[in-house]
């Protein structure tokens, strides 16, 4: 009987933290946004937000909603467009002008590195193996 009260309240949390998350398609607010993309300093992990609102002015594709106080809300449509954003400038090393010349071909976005083919499976197979063949002939 204690171990089905014990799963019972256990249940009842969970249900209260998924009634309390937010909607996945619900509008976000900047510092929201933030986390998602993980956008923290270094030094102290404080959440950053001027980096998204350096983005909004440089890609004119960004487009929140400005409610009163300036208060900035994202739709799932721009955070999408703030990961590829992201994913090219931090984790490509893409300049912001490269970024611009992406958003303003209307042509869909691939941002899976083998089937963009900008390092194909094979050739980094046949790599990773002769590393593999020159640490194992050093370690003898």
């Amino acid at each position: 009987m204690l171990y089905c009260l014990k799963h019972l309240k256990n249940l009842k949390n969970l249900l209260i933290k998924i009634r309390m998350s937010k909607d996945y398609e619900a509008y976000k607010t900047i510092g929201e946004v933030a986390k998602i993309l993980n956008l923290t300093f270094k030094n102290n992990k404080s959440i950053t937000t001027h980096t998204i609102r350096f983005w909004e002015k440089e890609f004119k594709q960004i487009k929140p909603k400005v409610l009163s106080g300036n208060r900035r809300y994202y739709d799932i449509k721009n955070i999408e467009l703030l990961k590829k954003v992201h994913f090219l400038l931090k984790e490509q090393g893409m300049t912001i002008k490269g970024v611009k010349k992406i958003l303003n071909n209307n042509k869909p976005i691939n941002l899976d590195e083998i089937t963009n083919h900008s390092i194909k499976a094979s050739n980094f197979k046949n790599k990773l193996t002769k590393i593999s063949n020159i640490i194992k002939s050093l370690k003898i």
